[in-house]
């Protein structure tokens, strides 16, 4: 995970240099064009009938349209840069190193990095309308934490919540998901003593027999198909959580009615 991490940032600092440039130059750009086009219709204006071979020439690129679709196409682009620096900006967030010292995070910045990063499983595809992601994210302060290691931690639990949603599609029509579409409900809230945050991690599948809940944390447990999961993710999300952070994960499930992952952390060390 260490050389991982280090791998990332180094792709995400590589996106960041040239995606930088493009958006600043895109400013420039946009003044650029509103100066040409407000020039364009002072010609026009001033000369309404500038000739046959330039009447010709405007008709070919119609000029109209092009007026009006430029500062939409600019305006597309500078979209893009900001969803692509955004993009960086998480996988920095998500991928930072952990020191030997916990370090103030805030965790509401972990969670939506994962969730960025997982954004392609949660889309609308052939088989299933998009997955409705629910964040009730509270007013909470800073944790003492290894900020990597939690995010590993979100990285396991929704990737498997929506694994979980993913399985109870199997069966159904794209108008019954559509009718009863799955959910992912993340909700973060602080204890009324202030020591304590919770994060719950929630989604509306199928849930879990009680047989399953018993051996969920078990070591190489996995009720995946083969290939699709090593039984670990759960195990050393329980040990970042309760060793390395002095809280608790713990799992509430019942069939038919979905799964809860919660996360009780203390504020501080």
């Amino acid at each position: 995970m260490f050389a991982l991490g280090n791998l990332v940032t180094a792709i995400a600092h590589e996106i960041n240099n040239p995606i930088n440039f493009i958006a600043g130059n895109l400013k420039p750009a946009q003044d650029y064009i509103h100066d040409l086009l407000a020039l364009i219709n002072l010609y026009r204006q001033r000369f309404p009938e500038p000739g046959a071979e330039i009447e010709e020439a405007i008709a070919t690129i119609d000029l109209d349209y092009l007026q009006e679709d430029l500062p939409k196409l600019i305006d597309s682009l500078k979209e893009g840069s900001d969803r692509i620096r955004g993009i960086s900006a998480s996988l920095r967030t998500f991928s930072r190193g952990d020191s030997d010292r916990k370090v103030h995070f805030n965790i509401h910045e972990g969670i939506e990095s994962t969730l960025i990063i997982l954004k392609h499983r949660v889309k609308p595809n052939e088989h299933r309308p998009a997955i409705e992601v629910v964040k009730n994210y509270g007013q909470i302060p800073q944790l003492e934490c290894f900020p990597g290691q939690l995010n590993q931690v979100f990285m396991n639990l929704i990737a498997n919540a929506i694994d979980a949603l993913e399985e109870s599609n199997k069966g159904r029509s794209f108008q019954q998901i559509k009718d009863n579409p799955n959910r992912l409900t993340i909700t973060t809230t602080l204890s009324e003593d202030r020591h304590h945050v919770s994060i719950l991690i929630q989604d509306n599948g199928e849930g879990m027999s009680e047989n399953v809940k018993q051996k969920l944390f078990g070591y190489l447990f996995t009720t995946k198909p083969v290939g699709k999961g090593t039984g670990l993710g759960l195990v050393i999300s329980r040990q970042i959580i309760e060793e390395k952070h002095g809280g608790q994960l713990t799992v509430t499930s019942e069939l038919g009615k979905g799964t809860e992952l919660a996360i009780v952390i203390p504020v501080a060390s």
